[in-house]
């Protein structure tokens, strides 16, 4: 399967950078590129990729709105590129529905990895602060009188319960499928249920969740 991806990035030299290292891959095409977020959602709407590399820096339309209408009209996931690790921008993001970010810096085999995972379905943080950013974003930006109700969770089985939890610590779906003993395409059948019950765009907004609710 061939993963179409879209650049959207305002500096020519680090997104000629991001194409030249895409294309280096036999299973990934880039469909096409943007150098503003207004200009990134109407490509979006066009050409229907699979996934938005989205600096969340650009003119026009910033990457957060963007990801925003992008996740909103589910015309594709959307994986951020940031400088910094823990921003407002990044909260912004992921808040809008981002399947997860990695920082410009990233060595381009990981790269090729994050766009790969995202494509099987699992959304991505980079590694090292995982954890860490879930539970800061949880804690940090929503109000403690704006938390969400628990009963929200009542719609889930068990089992989704138990998915839902390992999200919040960050966990993939091969590890997810470890820890509870079941195979890895049952664990994307979960979390793809739990998403559509509990309305959310991507796992990372589901471990948010849970570590709001703390579970």
């Amino acid at each position: 399967m061939t993963i179409r991806v879209l650049v959207a990035e305002d500096q020519s030299a680090v997104r000629a950078g991001l194409v030249l290292i895409l294309r280096s891959a036999p299973d990934i095409e880039v469909v096409g590129e943007a150098a503003d977020g207004e200009r990134a959602v109407a490509l979006a709407r066009e050409l229907r990729p699979d996934l938005v590399l989205m600096d969340v820096q650009m003119p026009v339309l910033d990457g957060v709105s963007a990801t925003r209408r992008v996740v909103g009209e589910r015309l594709a996931d959307v994986l951020v590129l940031t400088t910094f690790d823990l921003d407002e921008y990044v909260f912004g993001a992921l808040r809008a529905g981002a399947v997860g970010f990695l920082l410009k810096n990233t060595e381009a085999r990981d790269l090729l990895a994050a766009v790969r995972t995202v494509a099987r379905g699992e959304g991505l943080i980079s590694p090292a602060v995982t954890r860490r950013l879930i539970a800061e974003f949880a804690a940090a930006a929503v109000p403690e009188e704006s938390r969400p109700d628990p009963a929200v969770l009542d719609v889930l089985t068990r089992r989704e319960r138990e998915v839902l939890s390992c999200l919040g610590k960050g966990l993939t779906n091969a590890q997810i499928a470890a820890r509870l003993t079941m195979a890895e395409a049952t664990v994307k059948t979960h979390v793809s249920r739990l998403l559509g019950k509990l309305d959310l765009r991507s796992r990372v907004q589901a471990a948010v969740l849970a570590q709001e609710l703390g579970i």
